[in-house]
């Protein structure tokens, strides 16, 4: 192209490039953290119909649960951010309120309480409180000068105290674990300062030894001395870890083929198209496929604080950076737990996991974020 047909397209492209910028300001659409979701539901249900023994009918109900997602994140994104701080405070008690429901009402399964049932409708109050407690926390920290003042300090981690304890008693550690840390991503990056972080640190390691003791069920116990060493019980608690490295491990550089793997296929990994679906990915697209895999997850992170970074206003700041921060944490806690690294805790691969109500969770997450991304700037006077 030469140099004067260079300079007679540029207004053309220029023009175009404004006219895609005025519809996703108008649809309130990210259209880029779109299409790696797309990408991501796509290798999720590629993945799951291996992993599940080429059971098409779980490929349909997750594939129902992707739609219903993606028209949640649309319906999202319209919401005004201001509207979302006005109605913080109703959703965490709302949230709270739930959660009590549960030690009442909730249905039991495996052992554990977790679930509501309204009508044919079942789902977790946990998931719901992953978002209504950021909103909560973005909005009550917004309005006051930053970094926070140690009163504030306090109210935060009492707000994040109560739902954690309400999951943890059902028990759901690894649900508990991503609420928790979904409060306390709002806190650090509202600037926190660094002798809170000290201090939290210290009061943490000098917890272990309760925590160890009083607090943890003897399963979770269990959990970390399996962790620390898998061959102790290799045909009991160990099994899954054992399992899970093997067909990791037998993938190689680029995998042993879709639909191919052993260790799914003859089912010695169990919860392979849950907890442990990023095994049998392993195990068929080998290192190639997982790096593949996260590099999308970066970049939908990346987007997210990007979208943070950019956001018109403290809360929208917050709130953006909490959700992109605990998505990365969703991740790590999942890899870290199916290599080995960290005790198994029931944290599923978000987007690739069989799942229904975290999906949905989810994907309101992102359709927040597309709406603190096209939100107009506003200015609001903080509190002492």
């Amino acid at each position: 192209m030469s140099r004067q047909d260079f300079l007679r397209r540029m207004p053309e492209a220029a023009s175009a490039f404004s006219r895609r910028a005025r519809l996703a300001e108008r649809l309130h659409i990210d259209f880029f953290l779109l299409a790696l979701l797309m990408i991501l539901t796509l290798v999720g249900l590629t993945v799951l119909y291996s992993a599940s023994g080429h059971h098409l009918p779980s490929v349909e109900k997750q594939a129902t649960f992707f739609g219903i997602a993606y028209v949640t994140m649309f319906v999202v994104a319209q919401i005004p951010v201001d509207f979302m701080r006005r109605m913080a405070p109703f959703a965490y008690v709302g949230g709270v309120i739930l959660l009590l429901a549960v030690t009442v009402f909730g249905n039991v399964a495996m052992g554990a309480q977790r679930w509501l049932q309204i009508g044919g409708f079942r789902f977790q109050p946990s998931e719901i409180m992953k978002l209504a407690l950021p909103i909560a926390i973005a909005a009550y920290l917004s309005g006051r000068f930053l970094p926070p003042r140690f009163k504030h300090v306090m109210a935060v981690l009492g707000l994040i105290g109560v739902p954690t304890a309400l999951i943890i008693e059902q028990p759901d550690l690894g649900t508990s674990i991503l609420v928790a840390t979904s409060g306390i991503m709002v806190l650090f990056f509202s600037g926190l300062l660094w002798r809170y972080i000290v201090a939290a640190v210290a009061v943490f390691l000098a917890s272990l030894w309760p925590i160890w003791h009083f607090m943890l069920h003897d399963y979770q116990r269990q959990r970390v001395l399996t962790m620390l060493d898998p061959t102790q019980d290799p045909l009991g608690t160990g099994w899954n870890i054992i399992q899970s490295k093997t067909a990791i491990g037998s993938g190689g550089l680029s995998g042993k083929g879709w639909m191919e793997g052993t260790q799914s296929r003859l089912d010695f990994l169990p919860e392979g198209h849950t907890d442990f679906i990023i095994a049998v990915m392993s195990e068929e697209f080998g290192l190639l496929g997982v790096i593949l895999l996260l590099v999308i997850y970066s970049l939908v992170i990346v987007r997210g604080l990007r979208i943070a970074v950019n956001s018109q206003n403290t809360f929208g700041r917050l709130l953006a950076a909490s959700i992109s921060s605990t998505f990365f944490v969703y991740v790590f806690v999942n890899m870290g737990m199916v290599s080995g690294m960290l005790p198994v805790v029931g944290v599923p691969l978000p987007l690739i996991s069989q799942g229904g109500t975290a999906i949905v969770a989810l994907f309101a997450g992102f359709g927040i974020l597309m709406a603190i991304s096209t939100e107009k700037k506003r200015v609001m006077t903080p509190q002492a």
